[in-house]
């Protein structure tokens, strides 16, 4: 499988001029459709994550669930392996286009394959594993994907096919999320998480990160841009922020986002500087635009590691870890998510960060979300761990 790479505004009228294109289609009955069907077109994007080169999974099929029969139909068989983190700023790997029944569909299924495709990597190799990551260090490791993924991870999320028309779904693969740290085998595990982006009247946000006091300006790849959402009066301390989608900048330091209309704290964060946060106010049908402008960090980082265990967990159990800052967001101050880690049970962490206070939120399935305030100073050594 090859991506081809488009700069953020030929992305944009491409994806544009194909969703026209299938509309026409659909408007004017072409695409064979028939009486009482629609089109359902469905494809791949990556929310992602700045802690790994790659990371691969290979999609077997799609089915979809219809409110009436009950019964599941399959709508895409890509029997593919993609590296999610090439799915960023814009640029969707197309699953399949299928003619459904009209009617109300109430979920989705992911079927995750155990067999990779015969592609190369970014290593130029073929495929070890179905499923895997690379890791800064060129150091391949097979991600252990859970029994219930094996089977089918059921999306529940309703839509609607309409006669003689397209509906378009995104499947949006939350790398960030979906690779969690195992114990201390050094394992990693694969628990997807995927949410379903419907395109109609979404927003697109776009930019590019500099180097602050540089000139000419030095743009800044591999930056690490998540939208956020802030919920202060919401009693469990894990809902306060929450991270609703992120991406990488490419070599050219830009960026694109595709979200829900709404209101976000973008936040801009990259090793050796400190991160940026600006607000914005997404409308529908809108094209916004934020850069950002990060200072270095001159400061020597603290170190913090820990262990993570939590009792009578279910298998394959893991720790949700945050680290979050106060910081400046358009004038206003804001808590703000600058670090997150997926660590198993079992599992140890490490990860250096800028000298300052943050505020650390471990969360787990039915347990008690945990919270502390922690102040680390330059080339401090803290050890923090996460007992559920």
């Amino acid at each position: 499988m090859k991506i081809k790479k488009l700069n953020k505004l030929q992305k944009l009228f491409s994806y544009l001029l194909c969703l026209t294109f299938i509309f026409l289609l659909a408007a004017c009955g072409g695409g064979g459709s028939a009486d009482g069907q629609g089109t359902l077109s469905t494809s791949l994007t990556d929310s992602s994550s700045d802690q790994y080169k790659a990371v691969y999974v290979t999609i077997d099929r799609i089915d979809v669930h219809h409110d009436d029969s009950g019964d599941w139909e399959t709508v895409a068989t890509p029997d593919a392996t993609y590296n999610l983190l090439e799915l960023v700023n814009g640029v969707v790997e197309q699953l399949g286009d299928v003619l459904l029944d009209s009617g109300h569909y109430t979920q989705m299924r992911l079927i995750i394959g155990a067999t990779p495709d015969d592609s190369l990597n970014i290593l130029d190799q073929p495929h070890d594993f179905a499923n895997y990551i690379i890791d800064q260090a060129d150091v391949v490791h097979e991600l252990k994907v859970p029994s219930g993924s094996q089977t089918g991870l059921k999306i529940v999320n309703g839509f609607d096919i309409n006669t003689n028309q397209t509906t378009e779904l995104i499947l949006d693969f939350d790398a960030l999320r979906s690779v969690v740290k195992a114990g201390s085998s050094g394992q990693y595990l694969l628990k997807p998480t995927v949410k379903v982006l419907k395109t109609a009247n979404y927003a697109v946000v776009d930019g590019v990160v500099t180097a602050a006091e540089t000139d000419p300006a030095v743009t800044l790849e591999k930056t690490l841009i998540t939208a956020q959402t802030a919920a202060p009066t919401e009693a469990d301390i894990k809902d306060q922020v929450v991270i609703q989608s992120g991406t990488l900048t490419a070599e050219n330091g830009e960026y694109a986002l595709f979200l829900e209309p709404g209101d976000y704290h973008l936040v801009a964060t990259r090793t050796g500087y400190l991160p940026a946060c600006t607000a914005v106010s997404l409308a529908e049908d809108s094209t916004s635009q934020a850069d950002f402008s990060l200072t270095a960090a001159t400061a020597i980082p603290a170190t913090i590691s820990g262990h993570v265990s939590i009792a009578d967990a279910e298998e394959d159990q893991h720790v949700t870890i945050e680290f979050r800052q106060q910081t400046d967001c358009s004038g206003s101050n804001q808590m703000i998510t600058v670090q997150t880690l997926e660590i198993a049970n079992g599992g140890d962490y490490t990860l250096d960060l800028p000298p300052g206070e943050y505020q650390v939120v471990a969360s787990t399935y039915a347990k008690e979300t945990l919270s502390e305030t922690i102040n680390v100073a330059a080339e401090e050594a803290l050890t923090l761990d996460m007992d559920f």
